[in-house]
């Protein structure tokens, strides 16, 4: 018989604390690209790295 193994929970304080500190900080970067100039002949929208990863329509890629 096999024991199955505890599946420790992360604790739901930290993990709020963690997702309004995320929060903040998306916060911060898009209060920073909307003083940003206009591109260009830029493709339009947001900056699609503005999070330090490439994103489009709501899917991210690290890069």
């Amino acid at each position: 018989m096999r024991e199955t193994p505890s599946i420790k929970r992360p604790d739901p304080q930290t993990a709020r604390r963690a997702l309004e500190e995320a929060k903040k900080r998306r916060a911060e970067i898009d209060a920073k690209t909307s003083n940003a100039p206009r591109e260009v002949d830029g493709r339009g929208g947001l900056d699609p790295a503005r999070y330090g990863d490439w994103e489009i329509k709501g899917i991210s890629s690290d890069f």
